[in-house]
């Protein structure tokens, strides 16, 4: 947490925020609509998280509010009508001359503790609220707003490019549910130089080279090289557990909702060793490993995956046989090279879109802590 300068006064939180989520009707999670009149927000992730038409379920506070999920930690600011969702939602509002924005902004760069699903309020309500003057509240308020608007402007690009991805994918091969570009059928060992387990080996927090877990694969189809571990392999062992440019890493056990996730190792990575939950498909020199990535990436190839699952002590399990019994249409390897080198294009679009958002992350970051220090 930052520091408020003396300068400004501050209040406790319950004397600056008051609490009026009491004499709400709230929508339990079953009773969500796909689309309706009004918005529903809970205290999950996303904005809205379902939909309503019944008027008496909306929210009697006056608008804006700032809502807090008691669970969850997320906050939301929210300047449209809405029904509360059913659980660990709080609805805050000024009790004093406080901006809804400024407040909204205040609270974000507030660390309260992890308690798991415990309840976080109690954690809010030991602060202290800061009050500079409205219209210098009202000028943070917009400057950060500013700086939100453009990370938000670069997650939607990212978001744009995989579903470009995804669609050149279903232009250029057709649906694989259907196949109505008529391409041989084979499956997927026949593009196959071999596949196998990762190791087993414990992984610390310190050793030769980083190990890429089950978390390292993004639903998306990328790597993500955040949070790795390490380990030592010896020598004899190198070959069998380290991926190198071109493997196909599958996630074979996880839940069921992210069991399959898939991703191609680029050549801009270091070398990584592999763990046991991971399955690495090494694609032989006729084939090009990133029409099998989108392949194992697309709606149809989830779905076949999702029904291959086997449950063990709650997770969802598919093992190395099973993948490479998958069916798969079998295209000319010049039309999957031309799908390579044009996914090649968007993938250095999204590097630079990533580098931009890192960037702005900081920026974000910095902006936070002077604003609320008195010296933005």
């Amino acid at each position: 947490d930052v520091e408020v300068m003396t300068k400004w006064p501050s209040l406790p939180f319950e004397d600056a925020v008051a609490d009026v989520t009491g004499g709400n009707v709230k929508t339990q999670t079953n009773d969500y609509k796909l689309s309706g009149t009004f918005a529903i927000v809970d205290q999950g992730k996303a904005l809205i998280t379902g939909y309503t038409d019944d008027p008496s379920r909306l929210c009697k506070a006056t608008l804006p509010v700032v809502v807090f999920g008691d669970h969850t930690r997320c906050l939301k600011f929210v300047d449209f009508p809405f029904g509360m969702g059913a659980d660990g939602v709080k609805v805050l509002r000024p009790r004093v001359a406080l901006d809804e924005k400024f407040l909204y902004h205040f609270l974000r760069q507030i660390t309260l503790p992890d308690g798991g699903y415990d309840r976080h309020f109690k954690y809010l309500k030991r602060e202290r609220v800061p009050l500079p003057p409205l219209p210098e509240q009202r000028r943070i308020a917009a400057i950060l707003d500013q700086a939100e608007t453009l990370r938000t402007q670069r997650r939607t690009a990212l978001a744009l490019l995989d579903t470009l991805t995804q669609s050149i994918f279903l232009d250029m091969f057709g649906d694989p549910a259907n196949n109505p570009k008529k391409w041989p059928m084979g499956k997927i060992s026949d593009l196959l130089e071999s596949a196998s387990y990762g190791t087993s080996e414990k992984s610390e927090s310190v050793g030769e080279f980083p190990v890429l877990r089950m978390n390292n694969l993004t639903r998306s189809g990328d790597l993500n090289l955040d949070n790795l571990k390490y380990m030592d392999l010896p020598l004899k062992d190198q070959d069998r557990y380290l991926v190198k440019a071109g493997d196909v890493l599958f996630n074979r056990t996880n839940s069921a909702e992210l069991v399959g996730k898939t991703a191609m190792v680029p050549i801009s990575a270091p070398t990584l060793a592999y763990a046991g939950y991971l399955v690495r498909l090494r694609v032989n020199t006729e084939n090009e490993p990133l029409y099998l990535t989108r392949f194992l990436n697309s709606d149809y190839a989830k779905r076949m995956l999702r029904g291959m699952c086997k449950s063990i002590i709650g997770m969802a399990n598919i093992n190395a046989t099973e993948i490479q019994k998958m069916k798969i249409a079998l295209p000319p390897v010049p039309l999957q090279q031309t799908f390579a080198t044009r996914i090649a294009a968007i993938e250095a679009l999204k590097s630079t879109h990533r580098t931009a958002l890192i960037q702005l992350d900081a920026l974000f970051a910095s902006l936070q802590h002077r604003a609320f220090s008195g010296q933005l």
